[in-house]
């Protein structure tokens, strides 16, 4: 079982940063390949980047690309999210989550386990 905790949302200026973390219990966290989705107010949720289990292997939805960063400490049972260039499309709750199987971690269906999430709120 693998439990995840979000952290680092907040309010923020269109055009700064954040970076969220995803803190895991659980000993076999590195076993996971991980990802990040979001939820707009009145929208469903979407995919926003994913790494493998080894941090090789990354991917991004094309509306973050070369602004948003995942990496993963595996030691330290953590997933980042370095989120630059901030927009107010931006604004989502982030979510944590969990699969054993890189392959298809874009589909939030087939997600193992997810955190409670954390609110990033971008301002113009």
């Amino acid at each position: 079982q693998v439990q995840l905790v979000e952290s680092g949302g907040g309010l923020v200026q269109a055009g700064g940063s954040l970076r969220l973390s995803c803190a895991a219990s659980g000993r076999t966290f590195s076993s996971y390949a991980m990802g990040w989705f979001r939820q707009a107010p009145g929208k469903e949720r979407e995919f926003v980047s994913a790494i493998s289990w080894t941090g090789a292997r990354t991917r991004y939805e094309d509306s973050v690309k070369g602004r948003f960063t995942i990496s993963r400490d595996n030691a330290k049972n953590t997933v980042y999210l370095q989120m630059n260039s901030l927009k107010p499309e931006d604004t989502a709750v982030y979510y944590c989550a969990a699969r054993l199987d890189y392959s298809g971690i874009q589909r939030k269906d087939g997600m193992e386990h997810w955190g409670k999430g954390t609110l990033v709120t971008v301002s113009s």
